[in-house]
């Protein structure tokens, strides 16, 4: 029912004074509604794509899948140029895999070393997958195939400081996002480098082999692949102690490769590559959409034994 006031009846001054109240209330619920509206879609705005590219200024290529992390192929053209081992010092030379294209600014980059008695031809298909992703990659030959793994580590340290103060694509490489990779006694190696340098941001040992089974001393973010036939350098030996060793507080991880053995890693291979792009695009990138490929921790499957690490990650 609705009642109302006769015409000409004056309004009593309490009634006004209600009336009045009445209204500043509702305008005050009206803008308190307008302000939650405005936080809600700055909310939505502050977690677009847009705006997460620009939190995070090392973002680079579209939003990851994991169809697209195991293609052989990312999505930059990728260009190569070889660096004789008598312009270098340091280490053997190898070749550059960097982006053709300049358009996304300047790249993170990684070394990658063979293992014993190898050349950079074992671990060379991973240089244009991995480039292919956003990232200068160099694979190089190490000084002699003999060489042990402090030495290799000391070679992939010099390999970056060729790569990001005289190589022909320095302008494409931002100096502070560096990562290093290694086969075998290259693994080793690259353990050895990250212990030697902590600013590294990347280290991925493949079916590493080395003397030292304890690394505590490393800070870098490392990811170990064993192989769960690999009678060169058995898990239980290397790279599960390597694992245990690393401090807890590190974002470290382990992914003992299925039905796979110590040279598993000298062939292209697409666990070892969708995996590997995951951890450099994560920790060398800052790009927390590759988190979804790392946590929750891969589980078991047809190509991997087991996978160990800490999630989330802190780095």
């Amino acid at each position: 029912m609705q009642f109302h006031t006769p015409p000409n009846t004056p309004t009593p001054a309490s009634s006004r004074t209600h009336a009045s109240g009445s209204t500043r209330r509702r305008a005050g619920r009206l803008v308190g509604a307008a302000a939650a509206l405005a936080a809600v879609v700055g909310l939505g705005t502050l977690t677009s794509p847009g705006a997460h590219a620009a939190d995070n200024p090392y973002e680079r290529g579209p939003a990851p899948t994991t169809s697209s992390i195991e293609a052989s192929r990312g999505p930059y053209a990728v260009s190569q140029t070889s660096v004789s081992s008598l312009s270098v010092s340091g280490f053997g030379g190898g070749t550059i895999y960097y982006p053709t294209s300049t358009s996304d600014g300047t790249f993170g980059a990684v070394a990658i070393s063979p293992g014993y008695t190898a050349y950079e031809s074992s671990i060379a298909w991973l240089g244009p997958r991995l480039a292919s992703q956003g990232f200068v990659v160099f694979t190089i030959d190490t000084l002699t195939t003999l060489d042990q793994p402090d030495s290799r580590g000391r070679q992939l340290l010099a390999a970056l400081d060729h790569l990001t103060e005289r190589s022909s694509v320095r302008s494409r490489i931002d100096a502070s996002r560096l990562g290093v990779m290694g086969h075998s006694m290259g693994g080793g190696g690259s353990l050895e480098a990250a212990k030697s340098r902590p600013a590294l941001q990347a280290a991925i040992p493949l079916t590493p082999w080395n003397l030292d089974k304890t690394w505590p001393e490393v800070t870098t973010p490392t990811l170990i692949f064993g192989a769960d036939g690999d009678t060169v350098a058995p898990v239980a030996s290397h790279a599960e102690p390597f694992y245990s060793s690393l401090s807890s507080s590190l974002d470290r991880g382990y992914l003992e490769l299925n039905s796979a053995t110590h040279f598993t890693p000298n062939s292209s291979n697409t666990t070892i590559a969708k995996y590997s792009i995951s951890w450099l695009k994560r920790f060398i990138d800052n790009d927390t959409r590759y988190e979804q490929f790392l946590c929750p921790l891969p589980r078991p499957s047809l190509t991997i034994e087991e996978y160990r690490g800490n999630c989330p990650h802190t780095s």
